[in-house]
């Protein structure tokens, strides 16, 4: 089988080559790896690969699936599969797989950072010390210790930001399609409606899927339900949050400060002169605006999609996606999607 890797760091080509062999499929899979992204003009290259490997960067697009012919398989090395054209596969029969689990502690870990950094005004005093200033009185922060963390999204990341939370004295309440009882039992959190938990909530984490039914789960309205003063985190997908009314709601007060690791539009946060370059629709030029303009406020702490990026996270994403090219090859194909 002809396998083509995308979206490469320097150092993983020789770790995916060992993992091949210590698999024992080495012999069954002629591998190539490459550091850039596929995209729908330089696909024709690799017509002849059986599978495809990528990471979310890499767009795999109808146009990408019809210029691969004999593409059987596609192996996705993050959890979410947004990237991929499910209905394409559906069409030609081609089987898609992620890693569902891999950094349910490291994107929970990432999350207190960007609440801490908020919290405690740590994004603020890094730049003030930057420009050599002490006013200590402008970095007053708040304590987390009997605040209320609502989480919406109590999956595998939820929970572990919400074993967190309680590990900081705070109140947590959970929105979930799938409650849980015994769990909220055991950890020590409440399951509620969306509106309670936007109401009572110092902090909104956001830990759900690109779905159809998440876009713009965070728009206006939802904002306006919110605790006056609050802070909105997302470390889950910026389609969820409606980058125009998250601006608004900043510039009114409504909110105190986000901390983003994931936003509308990021593919193309670059410097604005390449932005000239880039053929954009009307309605993605104004999300890339808009992201510019929210990247630049004081009350926003913006990371660039880092969350999973832990060493013992990238090596897990790794590993999986190696046992899911396995598992295809032994007929058994694991954690489809789609």
């Amino acid at each position: 089988m002809r396998v083509a890797f995308f979206d490469l760091e320097p150092w993983q080509p020789d770790y995916l080559q060992t993992g091949l062999q210590r698999l024992g499929i080495a012999e069954r899979v002629q591998a190539d790896f490459f550091e850039d992204h596929l995209t729908p003009d330089t696909a024709a290259q690799y017509a002849d690969y059986d599978a495809i490997v990528v990471f979310i960067w890499t767009k795999v697009s109808g146009a990408v699936i019809d210029a691969l012919p004999n593409l059987r398989l596609i192996l996705t090395m993050s959890t979410g599969y947004d990237h991929i054209d499910l209905q394409a596969c559906r069409a030609r029969g081609i089987t898609a797989c992620n890693v569902p689990h891999y950094g349910e502690n490291t994107v929970a870990e990432h999350t207190f950072a960007l609440i801490l950094s908020l919290s405690r005004k740590l994004h603020a005093a890094y730049f003030q010390g930057l420009r050599g200033e002490y006013r200590i009185r402008e970095l007053r922060g708040f304590d987390l210790y009997g605040k209320t963390l609502g989480v919406i999204g109590a999956g595998n990341i939820g929970l572990h930001v919400i074993r967190i939370a309680r590990g900081f004295g705070m109140r947590v309440l959970a929105y979930d399609m799938r409650p849980h009882p015994l769990l909220a039992e055991v950890l020590g959190f409440t399951y509620t409606d969306l509106d309670t938990l936007l109401a009572e909530s110092d902090i909104v984490s956001l830990h759900v899927p690109a779905l159809p039914q998440t876009h713009h789960l965070i728009n206006r309205e939802m904002l306006c339900k919110m605790k006056r003063g609050a802070l909105l985190i997302n470390t889950a997908r910026g389609s969820v949050v409606d980058t125009e009314a998250l601006l608004w709601a900043l510039e009114e007060g409504i909110l105190a400060g986000a901390g983003l690791d994931v936003i509308e539009g990021e593919e193309y946060i670059t410097e604005e002169s390449a932005l000239f370059k880039m053929p954009l629709a009307e309605q993605t030029l104004k999300q890339v605006v808009q992201a510019h303009l929210l990247l630049r406020r004081d009350d926003v702490v913006f990371t660039p999609h880092i969350a999973f990026n832990s060493h013992e996270a990238v090596q897990r994403i790794l590993d999986t996606t190696l046992a899911n090219l396995k598992a295809f090859l032994e007929g058994q194909p694991q954690n489809v999607v789609g």
